[in-house]
């Protein structure tokens, strides 16, 4: 493709021809022949016509300018010919040239070995017979010792190779400058920032410099004038003496009489100091210049200017930038302190919240792991969300004669994802497992034999009757190291959990697990047995080690009461370790990458519909500013068309309404001027003449009366332009409410996505000292837990603002400096990064990735964002973080301190859990432990039992007399289908309905997850 400043060169509409046009093809060194019809001209290059002689010759011109770039190799300065000839290198391989070629519908790459060419064949009158094409021969790079014989429309090379434009697209997208002539290229921020790249600018090259040394060199001249010679000092000739030439002005003025003067004595200078010319040269009075380095003629071309400025200092920063390049606050402000739920703290002397659970430091980063995991993937499952400090207590729970229901079905669940059904694909495991030693399976199968029956000991093996000193000594080394290798074997069995998982010939955890068999407590076995497998794992194996030697000792039976008795006493942080392996391990299987598949596609749907959405909103946008550009133009003065009753009031006349029509309506005749030097009238009245005059000033009246009526009638019907005005208010109400409406249907979308984001648990940001803040509801999960939960009712999932110490990269490489960055950094300011941190985080502190503290106070959040230093590229982006979600995690705080407010005051009077013993049950008083409310509501609705339950037989309905005597187990009616996470959501779920979704796929939820 052909390029004219960087785009596509547009060609020209043919005009309409007339069917007798003859063409002319004018080329250079072609003349015109005269024809009697229509002539027309063409350019064979582009096939456009022309039937103006002159737009042919502009537009010919046009082509010839050297100003065409050709698009696949990246030359510019060409003409258009030039370029498209150029073009043709698209469709043009040579031999050796790496290319990829498809090849029964497979694309793959290889190498041109052989080209053959075939020129174009013509037949007589002119035409042409075949086209010139090519043939390739190709080795094929996926198929070793295979060829192919190719034509060009079957190969393509690669799509980024290296070209000229791909140069400018990469210092486009990775370098900037501003906009002063002669500023310097600079690295982006964001790059700089990842490949940690230096992009302050030298003082000599800053803006201020540069402007004071134009200043200072055209000072007492125009501009290109300049006030001295400049020479060449470094450069020599072949005859050991100088070679100086005087550089002139860009105008062209030659020196003055007094430059040559000076050029010439500087000449004889040179020439006398010839021999010494290696020695440092003491430079006459008065001689001004610059030190080599400075300047661009030969490298280095010294600049005499009169008066040398000091370099301008550095420009003030331009916010944000790296953190710790901000000078640290001295008015004593902190960070707020943070909480802990581990037993020990990082900081010395500090008392921590979880004083009593037993959790480690290291436990923690474990625990939000599964939390987080286990609710993610919830559906999958087939488990209800549950609250974080719920998760907390049943692993804390302990009791002989109750089991923890959410304990229980949490490992019941994730385990039944680990392998099928026995219906299913007979039972296949569906992750990787290491081998396990036949030797230890039979080992343990007859270990009570062999201790019931004991091998007799094989007699001593005497020495030879003709033995020597030497053949003593390797005898006694060969019966010390079998006595070695067997006092080795007893010592490596540290725990019976072979034997456990083998206690029943041909039933281990793998068919224990294939026929479900979770009852009683024998889901514990399960475990031991799948541990003892993932013990040879080398990664795995001190854990697993670790765990079994409690659940499996030396010193009990290898039995399922044993395993289960052993659980109960369990330490809570084996009991994370094992919930976190066997989350780790369910990410292996094949339903939870489905799962995330279809959460991608899920997404992509999303997307599409709010840019859709988002397209309709600017739309309606754009409608909406409009019309209120014609309201402006429509809007009535202040004074109305139908001024209001208080307007009318103060327009009516002052005088009384008799007078007014006395003096206005009444003829002079009836009134005969009266004086006190009149004496009246005492001639004759005329009959009736008070009626008349009565009936005249009624009629008067009423005539009033019906013109106000018309008036006022007139003045009610709004005119013409009102009505349109009204008219086009009730249109921008009706467009504003349909932005609202899009302004919801794009925060439902945004909040599908955020659910739908599964594959990884987002940060909120980093604070200065690269500490990373979570919070887990952001994404993968409704904010307040499923809305169909057994405890939904809690208003919340998590409630914390999490705080993570930085890894030990970012540790080791921005905070735990060496010597000498230490150094400079305290003379930067005054102390070291490590000191700093001490200084403004108060008395709380993780130092490292596997350290956690937590805010859960609103307050506290509040304090937090203000902490926070926008100036600095990290606290910048995370304060806009918080910022933005401050409203939602504040109200799942203080639904969190409700929630446990509210099951302290039931806990507190009472002591341990109060259970009633029957003969066939034992109730539980499940008040003062709130993780015995939960219940698995969605196995019953999904699988009409609990995971830890046997599946309840059924069996088909039956007619006659058989279904007397069978025992028919009637189906239970369909559950309702279960809500999704996109529909009628709860506690800040905030959605919308099946019927408000046109077009979307379904949400996150579904029966092909079931077991």
């Amino acid at each position: 493709m052909v390029l004219f400043k960087r785009k596509k060169v547009q060609y020209i509409t043919n005009p309409p021809i007339p069917d007798d046009a003859e063409v002319v093809s004018w080329s250079p060194n072609q003349s015109l022949t005269k024809l009697t019809s229509v002539q027309v001209w063409t350019i064979e290059e582009t096939d456009e016509v022309f039937t103006n002689y002159e737009d042919y010759l502009r537009r010919n011109d046009f082509y010839r300018q050297r100003r065409f770039i050709c698009e696949i190799t990246g030359h510019s300065n060409l003409t258009f010919r030039e370029a498209l000839r150029s073009e043709e290198f698209k469709h043009d391989f040579y031999p050796g040239e790496n290319v990829i070629f498809s090849l029964d519908d497979e694309r793959l790459t290889g190498q041109v070995k052989e080209k053959a060419k075939f020129p174009e064949l013509s037949r007589s009158d002119g035409t042409i017979e075949r086209k010139s094409f090519a043939r390739y021969f190709c080795h094929i790079d996926q198929r070793p010792g295979d060829e192919a014989l190719l034509d060009e429309d079957h190969i393509s090379r690669e799509r980024k190779a290296f070209t000229k434009q791909r140069l400018r697209s990469f210092l486009k997208n990775t370098v900037t400058r501003e906009a002063w002539a002669g500023a310097p290229w600079l690295v982006k921020q964001k790059l700089a920032d990842e490949y940690r790249i230096n992009t302050e600018i030298p003082p000599h090259l800053t803006q201020d410099y540069q402007a004071k040394l134009r200043k200072n060199h055209n000072i007492n001249g125009k501009k290109g004038d300049y006030e001295g010679p400049i020479f060449n000092f470094q450069a020599y000739g072949p005859q050991g003496g100088p070679q100086y030439q005087l550089l002139r002005p860009k105008g062209g003025k030659k020196p003055s009489a007094q430059e040559e003067q000076l050029q010439l004595q500087y000449s004889h200078f040179l020439q006398y100091h010839q021999p010494t010319a290696n020695i440092p040269m003491q430079f006459a009075p008065g001689f001004q210049g610059i030190s080599p380095g400075h300047g661009v003629a030969n490298g280095f071309p010294p600049i005499a200017a009169k008066g040398q400025s000091k370099p301008a200092a550095p420009p003030p920063p331009k916010y944000p930038i790296e953190d710790l390049e901000i000078p640290p606050a001295r008015d004593g402000t902190h960070r707020p302190p943070l909480q802990y739920l581990s037993e020990e703290t990082p900081t010395k002397g500090q008392v921590s919240n979880g004083k009593g659970t037993g959790i480690t430091i290291e436990s923690v980063g474990l625990l939000l792991e599964t939390w987080n995991t286990l609710n993610v993937y919830c559906e999958v499952f087939q488990l209800d969300s549950f609250t974080f400090d719920d998760y907390v207590e049943a692993l804390r729970f302990r009791s002989e004669d109750v089991q923890c229901e959410l304990l229980v079905e949490i490992h019941c669940a994730v385990l039944k994802k680990l392998v099928n059904d026995v219906n299913d694909k007979n039972g296949q495991v569906q992750i990787t497992l290491p081998d396990q030693l036949e030797s230890e399976e039979g080992d343990s199968i007859t270990a009570e034999s062999h201790q019931a029956t004991p091998e007799p000991e094989p007699e001593a093996v005497k020495p030879p009757a003709r033995s020597t000193r030497s053949s003593l000594v390797k005898s006694d080394a060969a019966e010390l190291k079998e006595a070695t290798n067997g006092l080795s074997l007893a010592d490596t069995k540290i725990h019976r959990a072979a034997e456990m998982d083998h206690s029943t010939r041909g039933y281990d955890w793998k068919m224990r697990l294939r026929k479900r068999d979770f009852q009683d407590g024998r889901w514990v076995i399960i475990i031991v047995g799948l541990l003892n497998q993932l013990a040879g794992n080398a990664l795995l194996a001190k854990t697993c080690n670790d765990i079994l030697m409690h659940l499996a000792p030396l010193a009990g039976e290898p039995t399922a009461e044993t395993a289960l008795t052993q659980y109960q006493s369990l330490d809570i942080n084996q009991r994370i370790q094992i919930i976190q392996i066997l989350c780790m391990k369910s990410l292996e299987t094949k339903v939870i990458k489905q799962y995330m598949e279809d959460c991608s596609l899920q997404m992509t749907e999303h997307r599409k519909e709010k840019n859709e959405v988002k397209r309709s909103w600017r739309a309606a946008v754009e409608e909406l500013r409009q019309l209120h550009e014609e309201r402006k133009t429509l809007q009535p003065d202040n004074t109305s068309a139908s001024p209001p009753p208080e307007i009318e009031a103060l327009e009516e006349p002052k005088l009384e309404p008799e007078d007014e029509d006395m003096h206005a309506e009444t003829p002079a005749s009836d009134f005969v001027a009266e004086s006190e030097d009149e004496a009246p009238h005492q001639g004759r009245s005329l009959r009736r003449a008070n009626d008349r005059a009565l009936a005249r000033k009624k009629k008067v009246e009423e005539e009033k009366e019906r013109k106000a009526a018309a008036a006022a009638e007139k003045a009610k019907r709004p005119s013409k332009d009102e009505k349109k005005y009204e008219k086009l208010l009730a249109k921008i109400e009706a467009v504003k409410a349909q932005v609202k409406d899009y302004e919801d249907e794009i925060a439902t979308v945004e909040n599908d996505l955020r659910e739908a984001d599964c594959p990884r648990t987002r940060v909120l940001g980093k604070d200065r000292f690269w500490n990373r803040y979570y919070w887990l509801e952001r994404n993968a999960m409704p904010y307040a837990g499923l809305p169909d939960s057994s405890t939904a009712h809690a208003g919340y999932a998590n409630g914390c603002i999490w705080v993570q110490g930085p890894d030990d990269l970012e540790r080791l490489g921005f905070i735990e400096l060496s010597d000498a960055e230490n150094a400079q950094y305290e003379r930067a300011f005054q102390l070291t990064v490590p000191q700093r941190k001490l200084q403004e985080e108060g008395e709380t502190h993780v130092f490292t990735a596997r350290q956690w503290g937590y805010y859960d106070d609103p307050d506290a959040l509040d304090m937090l964002i203000g902490w926070l230093d926008v100036r600095g590229v990290r606290e910048a982006k995370l304060r806009k973080e918080l910022s933005s979600q401050r409203e939602n995690i504040t109200l799942h705080m203080e639904k969190r301190l409700e929630y446990l407010a509210k099951n302290e005051d039931k806990s507190e009077p009472r002591g341990p859990a109060t259970r009633v013993s029957t003969r066939t049950k034992v109730y539980v008083d499940t008040t003062s432990h709130r993780c015995l409310t939960w219940k698995n509501t969605t196995a019953i609705r999904e699988l009409g039992h609990l995971h830890s339950e046997v599946k309840p037989p059924s069996y088909k309905k039956q007619r006659g007399v058989a279904a007397k005597k069978a025992q028919i187990v009637e189906p239970e009616e369909e559950p309702a289908p279960r809500q999704t996470r996109g529909s009628t959501r709860q506690g800040g779920g905030g959605g919308r309905g099946p019927a408000a979704s046109t077009g979307r796929m379904p949400t996150r939820q579904g029966s092909r997850y079931n077991p």
